[in-house]
C-alpha cells in the first residue's frame, strides 16, 4: 500500500486531530471534513480509498445520510463507521444501507489501522478484479475464470468461442477478416472459411435473440465479421 488517501469526517476537532494521526502513523494521507455535506462534497471531487465516518455530526446531513449519498450515486468507496451510538439498531441500519465496518467509540487505534488496512486491501483486489472484467452492453466477459454473460446469464462457451468472443468484445466495433480470426483464434494462416462461418453461427445462437438477423455478431460483407453493441 503506498499513497492512499483516506477522507475522515468527524463534527469534533478533537476527534479529527486522532484520527488524522491514527491514519498518518499507518501510512496514509488525511483529508478531514467538519460535516456531512463537506464529506460529500469532497467524496464526489476527488479519489479517496477509504472513508472515516461519524454519524452524529452538526448540520443538515449526519452519517447516514453521507452513506446514502454516495451509495446512490454509485460510489463504492469504503466506509467505516466510527459512532458512539452503539444501539445495535444503528449498526445494523448502518451496514443495511452501504458501510462495511461499524466501530464504537471510544475506539483503540491499533486495531482501528489493522481494519483500515483490511478493508483498503480487500478494495484493492476488489478493484483488480474488476479491472478484469470487459462490460459492454447487456455483455461481460470476465477474463480470470473465462466466462461470458448475457444480462447476468453465464453463456456456456466451447474453448474457441471463448477465444473468438474475448477478441471480439475487447475490440468493439472493429471488423475481423476471416483471415484475421483464423490466425488470431486457431493460430494457422491456411483459412477453413466453412471452420468460421460454423462458429459465428453456432455463436449466434447463444448471444442473439434472434440469430437469423443478429444485432450483435453482425456480418460485414466483403469483409468480415464485427461484434457491436451501440446499434
Amino acid at each position: 500500500m503506498a499513497n492512499e488517501t483516506i477522507l475522515i469526517a468527524d463534527d469534533d476537532p478533537v476527534i479529527r486531530t486522532l484520527l488524522t494521526k491514527v491514519v498518518e502513523r499507518n501510512g496514509f494521507r488525511a483529508v478531514t471534513a467538519p460535516d456531512g455535506k463537506e464529506a460529500v462534497r469532497l467524496a464526489r471531487s476527488r479519489h479517496f480509498d477509504l472513508i472515516l465516518l461519524d454519524i452524529m455530526m452538526n448540520g443538515n446531513d449526519d452519517g447516514f445520510d453521507v452513506i446514502r449519498n454516495l451509495r446512490a450515486t454509485g460510489n463504492h468507496i469504503p466506509i467505516i463507521v466510527l459512532s458512539g451510538r452503539t444501539d445495535d439498531f444503528d449498526t445494523l441500519y448502518g451496514l443495511d444501507i452501504g458501510a462495511d465496518d461499524y466501530i464504537p467509540k471510544p475506539f483503540n487505534p491499533v486495531i482501528l489501522g489493522a481494519k483500515i488496512k483490511a478493508l483498503i486491501r480487500r478494495s484493492q483486489k476488489t478493484s483488480e478484479a474488476v479491472r478484469d472484467t470487459i462490460t459492454a452492453g447487456p455483455f461481460c466477459y470476465r477474463d480470470a475464470t473465462l466466462e461470458f454473460f448475457k444480462n447476468g446469464n453465464l453463456i456456456p462457451l466451447s474453448a474457441k468461442e471463448t477465444v473468438m468472443m474475448k477478441l471480439f468484445i475487447s475490440n468493439l466495433g472493429r471488423v475481423f477478416t476471416k483471415e484475421q480470426l483464423y490466425e488470431l483464434v486457431w493460430g494457422e494462416t491456411v483459412v477453413d472459411e466453412n471452420v468460421i462461418m460454423v462458429y459465428i453461427s453456432h455463436l449466434r445462437s447463444k448471444l442473439e435473440d434472434h440469430p437469423r438477423t443478429p444485432k450483435y455478431l453482425k456480418t460485414i460483407r466483403g469483409l468480415g465479421y464485427k461484434f457491436s453493441v451501440d446499434e
